[in-house]
């Protein structure tokens, strides 16, 4: 096999799901309550993304790994502590913000000139990976939005499995509707991916990947970028938490149609 690939992920910083999120609205309109205290992760989205790129950069020698993230250089030195040890890895970051309600077209922008940025990456040999969804807003579109500020028209979402050829093609397993998949065959790179699950579990901390990992990594938060987003790029009319609530009936024989209506009767009381 003679194509090796150059594959840069991204992934950003969320606070730890095991935490209270608790939205509340500033000067600077909507945000967490007290969420630079909060501990944060890696986007378990992207993370899949990320094991799923070092596989493959292990699996074709003279591939590379890149992850890029945007996020508060002090939270991403945190989570990089512990990804650190996952994989091997290159990190180029930006020093900005990231949360749930930081507009996806700016971060997107961000991202894309970082990414030109790189000095050593061949773009006729760029994977574009990343979460198919995201922790922090579930919005689904950062990653094409990078793909189109990048030029790349071969985008796939939802992706579980990619299969190199011997051509230099690849194969690509996406999830479609009706919980089966769709086969797909790409000539070649430049290319999207936004990962689903995947097929691979997080890989064990290994202390010598970190350490090995961590040469690279200081040195690249200390030269982060700034990266600036206009609070006035996306408004929100008000947020809140989601409310609990617990209504039960037990009922036998009850037509599915009768069922529905209650349930969508019950949503639209809201």
């Amino acid at each position: 096999m003679n194509q090796l690939f150059h594959i840069v992920v991204c992934a950003s910083v969320v606070p730890d799901p095991l935490q209270t999120l608790e939205p509340v609205t500033g000067a600077n309109g909507p945000s967490l309550k007290n969420e630079m205290m909060l501990p944060a992760i890696l986007d378990p989205w992207a993370a899949h993304a990320l094991y799923e790129g070092a596989n493959l950069a292990r699996q074709i020698a003279g591939s590379k790994l890149w992850l890029v993230s945007l996020a508060p250089k002090a939270k991403l030195q945190q989570v990089m502590m512990t990804a650190a040890q996952k994989v091997p890895l290159q990190l180029v970051a930006v020093d900005g913000p990231c949360g749930g309600f930081v507009d996806a077209h700016q971060t997107a922008a961000l991202l894309a000139a970082a990414i030109r940025k790189i000095p050593e990456l061949d773009f006729s040999r760029l994977l574009l990976f990343g979460g198919w969804e995201s922790a922090s807003r579930s919005a689904g579109v950062t990653l094409q939005l990078i793909g189109e500020e990048l030029g790349i028209v071969d985008q796939f979402q939802g992706v579980d499995a990619i299969k190199p050829q011997d051509d230099g093609s690849f194969e690509v397993l996406e999830r479609i509707e009706g919980a089966r998949h769709q086969v797909s065959v790409c000539t070649g790179p430049p290319a999207v991916l936004g990962w689903a699950t995947g097929s691979l579990g997080e890989p064990r901390n290994d202390p010598q990947v970190g350490m090995a990992n961590m040469r690279s990594i200081m040195p690249a938060l200390q030269r982060a970028t700034a990266g600036t987003i206009a609070p006035d790029g996306l408004q929100y009319s008000n947020v809140a938490a989601p409310k609990q609530q617990r209504q039960t009936q037990i009922v036998k024989d009850k037509p599915a149609d009768e069922i529905a209506r209650e349930i969508v009767q019950w949503i639209t009381q809201e």
